[in-house]
């Protein structure tokens, strides 16, 4: 069965255990479009009874932490050599991982800290990777968890709100038509979502900062 296939029979199955098995596959290392699922599948929800929006979410939220937990438990136990030798891998590269993919992880993972599990799930290059940085660095599993499912939950109602305007503004007929037009626009709302909430928090550590100086 090649993509498109696949895709299809995706877009022709929606139900709650379909969005949580491929959400799950496309937080892990296999290379899956979430634009294939959530979309269509809040769409779905719209103009049928079969689902609801909420609970689009909610399964695709704990999809996506079960691949970010494949993700981080097979780089805590098998470690960065080995991570790396996967990445340089002719099977690494099928899954369109490579070593500076995987770098790059580790690298923003550092400078952004625990929070890099929640802003990195908005990044289009860096959401199915930053499970990895996270496994590397022995991340407690509580707080990775908890950044991961927020940061998951907040990517994922994007896609659900997608899949509703599409449904409130649009006439399209087919899952395979709200796949197309939501892959064309979720990437850019993700870059505003994440430039607002860098905005957000730079004003903080500015005000934190400010005050630490205004201090006697």
């Amino acid at each position: 069965m090649d993509s498109a296939e696949l895709f299809r029979w995706v877009l022709d199955n929606l139900d709650y255990w379909v969005v949580t098995l491929f959400m799950a596959i496309e937080s892990s290392f296999i290379p899956f479009p979430s634009e294939v699922v959530v979309p269509p599948a809040a769409w779905k929800a719209m103009t049928d009874d079969s689902m609801n929006i909420f609970l689009v979410i909610v399964f695709a939220t704990v999809g996506a932490d079960i691949g970010a937990l494949v993700n981080y438990w097979l780089s805590r136990w098998l470690g960065r050599p080995v991570i790396y030798r996967f990445a340089n891998s002719r099977l690494g590269h099928v899954c369109l991982i490579n070593e500076e993919k995987v770098r790059n992880a580790e690298e923003y993972f550092r400078e952004h800290g625990a929070a890099s599990t929640f802003f990195g799930r908005l990044i289009p290059a860096v959401r199915q990777l930053i499970s990895i940085p996270a496994g590397l660095a022995r991340m407690p599993l509580g707080p990775f968890l908890f950044y991961t499912s927020l940061g998951a939950g907040l990517w994922n109602t994007i896609l659900a709100l997608i899949g509703y305007a599409i449904y409130r503004f649009t006439d399209l007929k087919t899952t395979t038509d709200v796949y197309r037009l939501a892959q064309k626009y979720s990437h850019e709302l993700g870059y505003v979502l994440l430039g607002s909430a860098a905005v957000v928090v730079a004003f903080l550590i500015y005000k934190g900062m400010r005050k630490q100086s205004e201090r006697p």
